[in-house]
């Protein structure tokens, strides 16, 4: 099994030493990396630092506002990078011209990316399957307003009292990938293995949809490094 890492969870190291936490990665195992800023650094750069070790980029998470200000630029960058998916990591539905602002967006940028040969898609926190205060459960919203595909944060959906494997089950032409993170209800985190969220329901329902896992588990536990490492074993004591 391959397995992909958001290298937000290296996120003490990524703006610091890019290039060092792309080797890291790739000698723990990781196969695929998805990124959450490039820090200066070139498309150029970075693809050449990827080829290097021997990764892919499954995907990045771009801010919504990036690809509205510079839509050629991001879609030129993606491409050089080798990847074809934009993931939006979230955004401020706090009002209810927010969150129909968002789906404007969507609306209009998804079928540009598509025209480019790429996809648009949303990733969750628990907010998004809370009802807002004005009434809206934003994530139902975005499945029956737009077309994008989706990410889900197996994790934040658990915290937001969602079944994640049910979930992926009914969402599953819409997945792009999901992230595997684990934790306790309180939305306190843990390495993979070490929290009360279903992790190996979603391993094995993520094997047989076929959908990417990207890992995700910023704790620090003791350290950025070991913890993307105990994630990664634990990953592979599932296999058997």
């Amino acid at each position: 099994m391959n397995y992909g890492i958001q290298l937000y969870s290296l996120y003490d190291l990524t703006d610091k030493d890019l290039e060092g936490v792309l080797r890291t990665v790739a000698e723990i195992g990781y196969k695929s990396v998805e990124f959450a800023g490039f820090f200066g650094h070139s498309a150029e750069t970075v693809r050449g630092w990827l080829d290097k070790y021997g990764l892919t980029c499954s995907s990045t998470h771009t801010p919504h506002e990036l690809i509205m200000a510079d839509f050629e630029g991001q879609v030129a960058f993606h491409k050089t990078i080798g990847t074809r998916d934009i993931i939006v990591p979230g955004f401020d539905f706090s009002t209810e011209e927010k969150l129909d602002a968002f789906i404007d967006f969507c609306n209009v940028y998804g079928p540009k990316l598509a025209a480019e040969g790429m996809r648009l898609s949303f990733h969750n926190h628990s907010r998004e399957f809370i009802p807002t205060s004005y009434g809206k459960i934003v994530e139902e919203e975005l499945i029956a307003r737009t077309n994008i595909t989706l990410q889900i944060d197996t994790f934040w959906a658990f915290k937001a009292g969602q079944d994640p494997v049910a979930l992926m089950e009914r969402l599953k032409d819409r997945l792009v990938s999901i992230h595997v993170k684990d934790g306790h209800p309180d939305g306190t985190g843990t390495p993979l293995g070490q929290g009360d969220a279903p992790v190996a329901a979603v391993y094995a329902k993520a094997i047989e949809l076929g959908l990417p896992m990207v890992v995700e588990s910023e704790n620090h536990q003791p350290d950025s490094v070991t913890e993307v490492t105990t994630c990664f074993a634990y990953l592979k004591s599932l296999e058997k």
